[in-house]
């Protein structure tokens, strides 16, 4: 049985993909997109607001996380990156920072798995070693 918290990840990931592609979106388009994305998942009502904490986090903070992507490319250039990847790693790296109820061998999972349905088994390895070394070096949770 897949968690209702995979749910509210995936959710807020498809929601935060629109960024990378929408520029200039209204905060209240996304935020309109997330709820319906929720609704469709059937994810409880109870954890729609963690997901809207977890859409304004990323917002907010997306360039800061960018940043932080971008340090740990080695022989890679951000904007080769598929914005696919760069989604998920913000979703993870949100976590990584605010999330300490969450370890962060689950965070790293998460974010795997995730790259495995979005994406593909290669992108679930460059996402890991990523943000192995974001949690190591820059949050200390591993």
């Amino acid at each position: 049985m897949i968690p209702k918290r995979r749910y509210v990840r995936e959710a807020v990931l498809e929601a935060t993909f629109q960024l990378d592609f929408i520029e200039g979106i209204e905060y209240e388009n996304v935020i309109d997109l997330l709820r319906d994305l929720l609704k469709e998942k059937k994810v409880p009502q109870n954890l729609f607001e963690e997901g809207e904490i977890y859409l304004q986090n990323i917002l907010e903070n997306k360039d800061r996380y960018d940043e932080y992507i971008k340090k740990y490319l080695i022989n890679w250039d951000f904007d080769r990156v598929a914005n696919i990847e760069k989604t998920i790693l913000r979703l993870a790296i949100f976590e990584l920072e605010k999330r300490k109820d969450i370890p962060p061998k689950v965070i790293l999972d998460e974010a795997v798995e995730l790259a495995k349905k979005y994406s593909n088994e290669k992108s679930a390895k460059f996402i890991n070693g990523i943000l192995d070394k974001i949690a190591k070096e820059e949050f200390k949770r591993l």
